[in-house]
């Protein structure tokens, strides 16, 4: 048996090479979306799960719309945010440009939202 710690290198992925499973029926996001993505916004695993669970689907102005709030955000100082889009409802790292969840009208009801330090609605 070998007991020697093995030091590998954990090597980062770029963008463009993660690919999530699309299931069938969900909506697909907008090329325009990776752009954003890119450049200023990243999505975690679980909000991408919560936008295609509910059926969110944004385009380009929407996206505009989050990053807007969250440049107004960051502004202001803010480290956790809650980004309010029409009738969805986005929980931000604005520290770390990450959105970490989605809500969407039917489950905000009775919904509480810990850990914010701000809102923003755009």
């Amino acid at each position: 048996m070998d007991n020697r710690i093995q030091n590998a290198r954990i090597s980062e992925l770029a963008l463009g090479q993660l690919q999530a499973p699309k299931a069938p029926g969900a909506p697909a996001l907008a090329g325009d979306f990776a752009a954003i993505l890119q450049d200023r916004l990243k999505v975690s695993g679980h909000a991408q799960t919560r936008l295609r669970s509910r059926n969110i689907a944004f385009g380009q102005e929407e996206w505009g719309r989050v990053l807007s709030g969250v440049d107004r955000a960051a502004a202001k100082g803010s480290k956790e945010s809650l980004v309010m889009i029409d009738d969805v409802a986005l929980v931000v790292s604005v520290k770390n440009r990450t959105v970490i969840t989605a809500v969407d009208k039917d489950h905000l009801k009775e919904n509480v939202f810990t850990n914010i330090d701000s809102a923003v609605i755009v």
